[in-house]
């Protein structure tokens, strides 16, 4: 399996979604990126990350609440935003961040 870092710097866009078992709107975020992967399939990698598993993670990305997004291109961060965010919306935002 390959590592965080390797898959974040990897050559295609990944978006990564930091989140909790306990939180109701991270349940949510579960269909959302489905629904997304569905939409963008092979052109972008889908990565969950949970804060509480991976705390070294959390910290270093500054993760003060859940569901926190962060889309990675290269490794670079293009984006993060936290709460809830339509399927639609995050396939512009890869657009717009990422093949500009």
């Amino acid at each position: 399996m390959s590592s965080f870092n390797e898959i974040i710097n990897a050559e295609k866009p990944v978006l990564v979604n930091f989140s909790a078992d306990w939180c109701g709107p991270c349940k949510m975020m579960v269909g959302i990126l489905d629904e997304l992967k569905e939409i963008v399939g092979d052109n972008a990698t889908i990565l969950k990350v949970d804060v509480d598993r991976n705390p070294k993670a959390a910290s270093r990305y500054q993760i003060l609440g859940v569901p926190t997004l962060i889309l990675f291109n290269k490794g670079e961060v293009k984006w993060r935003q936290s709460g809830l965010v339509s399927a639609p919306q995050l396939e512009k935002i890869i657009k717009a961040k990422v093949y500009k």
